[in-house]
């Protein structure tokens, strides 16, 4: 892979992290104090990807993108703050919904022919996202009026 196209990679990965931090910022707080407690690690785990992810890109010789949401973050971050207004449950669909978006770049990602040190890198980010996904579909699995 050229190194144009890796930095492209990346930082499409970046921009992703950060949606996901400001996505998470209104979800947070419409949900049940045990599933805020986990959306708050999850944030953590959206920021450290933007810090390792960011290290790597300037590694590489290129500019990580600037770290604010992109017009598809404020559409992503604009339908979880409506949803979440209705709850618990709305709130965990709209962050399956960015999840499984989210999930299925860095599976696109950890498929591509990057160097060893940046798969190992995605590769951690992609089992993060996939244990953020699980858990979020696992807690849809509860009746809603449990939640």
């Amino acid at each position: 892979m050229e190194r144009t196209e890796m930095l492209d990679k990346l930082n499409e990965l970046i921009q992703l992290d950060v949606d996901a931090v400001e996505a998470y910022d209104h979800a947070v707080k419409h949900v049940d104090k045990d599933i805020k407690k986990r959306f708050s690690a999850f944030q953590d785990d959206h920021r450290a990807h933007i810090r390792n992810l960011s290290e790597l890109v300037q590694q590489l010789g290129g500019k990580p993108v600037h770290p604010s949401p992109d017009l598809k973050g404020y559409l992503m971050e604009g339908l979880t703050a409506l949803m979440s207004l209705t709850g618990t449950g709305s709130a965990l669909e709209a962050m399956k919904t960015n999840e499984r978006k989210i999930y299925w770049k860095y599976d696109q990602a950890v498929q591509l022919d990057f160097p060893e040190d940046v798969m190992k890198l995605l590769r951690i980010n992609h089992a993060q996202e996939a244990r953020h996904l699980t858990y979020i579909e696992e807690i849809l699995t509860i009746p809603r009026r449990e939640l």
